[in-house]
């Protein structure tokens, strides 16, 4: 069943709630009274993320989507990640892989012949 699907269970992944779950629970003991330990949990949590994009980066995360099913086990290197996954917000903020594609700009419409802009309206525009 597992090449039916793609939980995106990475070691990016794992690492960065393992590393956030220790942040939330020190928070949590700062909360009931070693008061450090709030500004210590917080800077942990935030450690999280930072340390997840990091893995990701070094290809040890997932491009967005549904990935081959051979791919899927845990300890699977992602080989794209050098260059950037399309769609990746954390590929696009470390600079790597295309950059957003810009909207298509709608083309002008024809510009009217002189004199048609009230023609054939019905629309009286001289009184």
């Amino acid at each position: 069943m597992s090449g039916l699907h793609d939980e995106g269970h990475t070691v990016a992944g794992w690492t960065g709630c393992a590393v956030a779950t220790i942040g939330t629970t020190v928070i949590g003991v700062g909360i009931c009274g070693w008061r450090p330990g709030i500004w210590l949990g917080l800077a942990l949590t935030a450690a999280a993320v930072v340390v997840t994009w990091v893995l990701h980066l070094a290809g040890w995360g997932k491009p967005p989507g549904v990935r081959p099913a051979d791919q899927h086990p845990l300890g699977v290197r992602d080989q794209s990640a050098r260059q950037g996954h399309a769609g990746c917000v954390g590929c696009r903020l470390a600079g790597r892989g295309a950059a957003w594609a810009p909207a298509k700009a709608v083309p002008d419409p024809a510009p009217e012949p002189a004199g048609a802009g009230a023609a054939g309206t019905g629309a009286d525009m001289s009184a």
